[in-house]
């Protein structure tokens, strides 16, 4: 089982910058693929970013290609989702996910999830 904790959501005007943070408990997290995903209201929860158990291959949506860097740090088992230039459609609830194997985007692919965390761009 793997528990995971998102932290670091909040308001910020567009063009800011906010750092989220996904802690995780459970001896496998150093080998669980991360990612994080989002939904906003009256939409499906959308991928955004993911990183492999090792941080050798990560992946992002096009929408957030540039602006977005997802980090792990395995000695805390978090993962961290630094968010730059954020724009009003960025708003949603960010969600951590885990799951063995390699990065997909799909989301029934990902077997944990956390409770999610709010992050609002004023424009």
């Amino acid at each position: 089982q793997v528990q995971l904790v998102e932290s670091g959501g909040g308001l910020v005007q567009a063009g800011g910058s906010l750092r989220l943070s996904c802690a995780a408990s459970g001896r496998t997290f150093s080998t669980n693929a991360m990612s994080w995903f989002r939904q906003a209201p009256g939409k499906e929860r959308e991928f955004v970013a993911a990183i492999n158990w090792s941080a050798s291959d990560t992946n992002y949506a096009d929408s957030v290609k540039g602006r977005f860097t997802i980090a792990r740090d395995s000695a805390k088992n978090t993962v961290y989702l630094q968010m730059n230039s954020l724009k009003p459609e960025d708003t949603a609830v960010y969600y951590c996910a885990a799951k063995k194997g390699p990065i997909v985007v799909l989301t029934i692919a990902w077997d944990y999830w956390g409770q999610g965390t709010q992050v609002t761009v004023s424009s």
